[in-house]
């Protein structure tokens, strides 16, 4: 090694990056596509990471918005994040061949929802408005039977019809701190209220959330890898942040580093978003070895042996 070329430290946390809900719904994509032929039509982007949703365009997936923009006699894969009940719906009337690559951990939320609903509960949606995860699971019921709440003060200020009557539940992706503040203040309120049987934030969740925690107390910058559209990437640079490195940005990729940054930086932590695939992950590691020696350390607070089954529909497909 040079001794000319600056040292840096990088932390690597895992686990980081693919879950297995994000795996799932990509390779129903692929296989559609592979079983079908193109083009296969996905109702909004089948993650949140445009790396992604790139790879599966040259592949021969089409990327709508609506169910009106997909013609009656192609395929149609509705996205990781979960649709409301009136999507599935409109395919059927139209006899459309649709497969759902909803994670099952999200359909858990949607389930308990409806069971709570049966109940007679008002049900509390912990979640980010506008958030496609979020439409999914409120469109699971009639309109009026569900209240999103954003934050602590939402959570302080609600006012029920029925402080007897009251469920809870919460987006899959947020993060597990600020949303256990939230749930403490409803709880205090209501001590009634139904809570989740397990908690609904999502396995890959907490544990990329655990990861960067351990890394970011010893970090000058954390560098988390996903896109600005993708929640639980988000949830990482806050988490990162509230734990102690001094400065965590969300990068795209390689191409997105401000190197400048990364100079003044002599322990860098980095970890990578759900949706964002491994070869970032590589691709930001060759960029900083290419400018510096590095030291890498990567730092595994658990590993994950979670899969999720494809759809019937796509078990004959190599």
């Amino acid at each position: 090694m040079s001794s000319e070329r600056p040292s840096k430290t990088v932390l690597l946390a895992a686990p980081r990056g693919f879950c297995a809900g994000v795996d799932r719904a990509i390779q129903i994509v692929e296989k559609s596509i592979t079983k079908y032929g193109a083009p296969v039509y996905v109702r909004h982007e089948i993650v949140h990471n445009k790396h992604v949703v790139n790879r599966l365009v040259g592949l021969g997936a089409v990327f709508v918005e609506e169910l009106s923009e997909c013609p009656d006699d192609r395929p149609v894969v509705f996205s990781a994040h979960g649709v409301p009940k009136s999507v599935p719906a409109a395919a059927q009337a139209r006899d459309m061949n649709f497969l759902d690559a909803t994670c099952p951990l999200v359909s858990k939320v949607h389930i308990e929802a409806e069971k709570h609903a049966a109940a007679g509960h008002h049900i509390l949606l912990i979640g980010h408005e506008g958030h496609p995860e979020v439409i999914g699971t409120m469109g699971q019921l009639p309109k009026g039977s569900m209240t999103l709440i954003e934050t602590e003060d939402d959570a302080r200020n609600y006012v029920p019809h029925d402080t007897e009557n009251l469920a809870l539940v919460t987006q899959t992706t947020l993060s597990v701190d600020d949303t256990s503040v939230m749930i403490d203040i409803l709880k205090t309120r209501f001590p009634n209220i139904s809570l989740p049987y397990k908690e609904d934030i999502c396995y890959a969740t907490t544990n990329r959330q655990m990861a960067v925690k351990a890394i970011a107390e010893r970090c000058d910058l954390l560098l988390v890898i996903g896109s600005q559209t993708s929640s639980n990437s988000k949830r990482l640079v806050e988490v990162g942040h509230k734990a102690g490195s001094d400065k965590a940005m969300l990068i795209s990729s390689a191409d997105s580093i401000d190197w400048d940054i990364v100079d003044k930086a002599k322990v860098i932590g980095l970890s990578a978003g759900a949706s964002a695939p491994e070869y970032l992950t590589d691709g930001v590691i060759a960029a900083l070895k290419s400018k510096y020696d590095i030291d890498m350390q990567e730092v595994e607070v658990t590993k994950e042996k979670v899969i999720f089954r494809l759809p019937r529909k796509l078990l004959d497909v190599a």
